[in-house]
């Protein structure tokens, strides 16, 4: 199962938005006047200075929403630790997966005999699923639910066969704040192999409408130090010149 990213919302013209609230901080102008002069050039010269100066506030005022699939429940579970934001995530409760997909880790995936015993693995979960469905589903309907009902009551006790590995799909909305943190936790190569991939895809995503904004997003040793202490991965000017082409 591949990974699939696409930007379906976001605020319109955030980079004026953001240039609009950081001139109301900074000027004596009215909300009448607040978008006079800001073209394309201002706008631009605005955010640069904003970001200079480390004021990260008015940044908060747009925000973008991600429609993700191809992750697996690992990812997911690593994803919602970012608490500013909003999601919205496939529930195994309600959606019955007759035939899960799955992500296979690159390392498992490159090995045959390693990716046959994982597979082996992945079918085993499918069958017992479908299995405990089976036998819950037969058990409420004598106790005289209908078959509707007792499907959805089995489903919810037969998902905790499901692994880590099991597909997922979510809708993901941040502000262009809490994106910054995300890329700086999740850009940095001491981040797992499949949430850096998505973080990746969703900066060069954001990068296309906001290109000022998001200049210098990405790793925290983008524009400092690495703050993974002895745990870096000392390849610091490497990332630097990867994010900043990117």
């Amino acid at each position: 199962m591949s990974l699939k990213v696409e930007i379906i919302e976001h605020t319109p013209n955030p980079e004026k938005v953001i240039a609009a609230a950081a001139k109301l901080c900074y000027s004596q102008v009215g909300i009448d006047d607040i978008l006079n002069g800001l073209s394309e050039y201002n706008t631009k010269q605005f955010l640069e200075m904003l970001m200079s100066f480390g004021h990260e506030s008015p940044i908060e005022h747009v925000s973008f929403t991600f429609a993700i699939e191809g992750v697996s429940r690992s990812l997911s579970h690593q994803l919602v630790r970012h608490r500013i934001a909003s999601y919205s995530q496939q529930s195994q409760r309600y959606v019955k997966l007759d035939q899960f997909d799955y992500v296979i880790p690159y390392e498992i995936s490159n090995d045959e005999n390693a990716r046959k015993i994982f597979i082996e693995a992945m079918e085993k979960s499918q069958q017992a699923y479908d299995e405990l469905v089976s036998i819950l589903k037969s058990k409420y309907i004598d106790k005289g639910m209908k078959s509707k009902q007792a499907e959805k009551k089995a489903i919810e006790d037969a998902r905790y066969v499901f692994p880590n590995a099991c597909e997922t799909k979510i809708i993901v909305t941040m502000n262009a704040r809490s994106l910054m943190n995300f890329f700086r936790h999740r850009c940095c190569n001491r981040a797992q192999w499949e949430i850096r991939n998505l973080a990746n895809e969703m900066l060069t995503q954001v990068k296309h409408i906001a290109p000022t904004l998001f200049k210098y997003a990405g790793p925290a040793c983008l524009l400092g130090k690495c703050p993974e202490g002895k745990m870096t991965c000392g390849k610091m000017n490497e990332m630097r010149e990867k994010y900043l082409k990117l």
